[in-house]
């Protein structure tokens, strides 16, 4: 490995944790940074993984003021993730490589929707949402726990939009808990993936590397940066990006 592909790594982890921090779509940047330096689709989304966690450690230890007094909720609902993201990588380790990469744009296009509707603030008092209606919303982090530990990317946009429907704090605070949670489920998942499938660890270290800064560096920005635009621009890039795999994986 050249040392052009060390910095391409690098900084390619730099914008992923930056992403994550912000509109938690960290893939949007290093996903296909990886594929750009050979890796196969299945063993990119592996090895992104195992980079992914170091987003999330930046981020919570420049999150230790929004994450004050939130630490039972952060378990709370890690508990669910967890237990989704071995689901989920079970499901991966399940299936064809050419499902994998068939099932790769439409991930992505969701994501890019759902960043749009994480962003529209949520008014209603969830102190007066009923039992049933709670009990699902546990159940969704369930199934986005699955959906982190089969694909990974932007999975924690889903979490985040879930989050303002269960709690009443305020979004920096939602962001900060979503990052840790999100945190566990892809350490989960690196764990089951170290046993049972294959790592680029070589790229992964300088990935990490750049993950870890860009998480650190994005809440900073994001207690300063207007939230709305960055949003969209970050949507923008999530649907550009799934034309172009929809393209690699139907039309080319």
């Amino acid at each position: 490995m050249t040392i052009w592909t060390v910095i391409f790594l690098l900084l390619g982890g730099v914008a992923g944790g930056l992403l994550s921090s912000v509109a938690s779509m960290a893939s949007l940047a290093s996903y296909p940074v990886l594929l750009a330096v050979g890796i196969p689709p299945v063993f990119a989304n592996v090895t992104n993984d195992a980079a992914l966690i170091w987003t999330s450690i930046g981020s919570t230890v420049s999150s230790t003021k929004e994450l004050k007094g939130h630490w039972k909720q952060v378990l709370f609902y890690t508990i669910f993730t967890v237990v989704g993201s071995i689901l989920g990588c079970i499901l991966l380790l399940s299936f064809p490589p050419k499902i994998f990469e068939k099932a790769v744009p439409f991930f992505i296009a969701f994501s890019g929707l759902m960043i749009i509707v994480s962003g529209k603030h949520h008014s209603l008092n969830t102190k007066t949402q009923p039992t049933w209606l709670k009990i699902i919303y546990f159940l969704a982090l369930l199934v986005m726990g699955m959906y982190t530990g089969y694909f990974g990317a932007a999975g924690g946009v889903i979490v985040l939009v879930l989050l303002t429907y269960i709690t009443n704090d305020k979004f920096i605070v939602i962001n900060a808990i979503k990052n840790v949670i999100c945190g566990f489920a892809n350490l989960v998942a690196l764990i089951i993936f170290m046993f049972t499938s294959h790592i680029y660890w070589l790229q992964a270290i300088p990935l990490a590397i750049g993950m870890f800064i860009g998480g650190y560096i994005g809440p900073a920005i994001l207690r300063r940066v207007p939230e709305k635009p960055v949003r969209i621009f970050i949507a923008s890039l999530a649907f550009i990006q799934a034309g172009y795999f929809f393209y690699t994986a139907y039309l080319q």
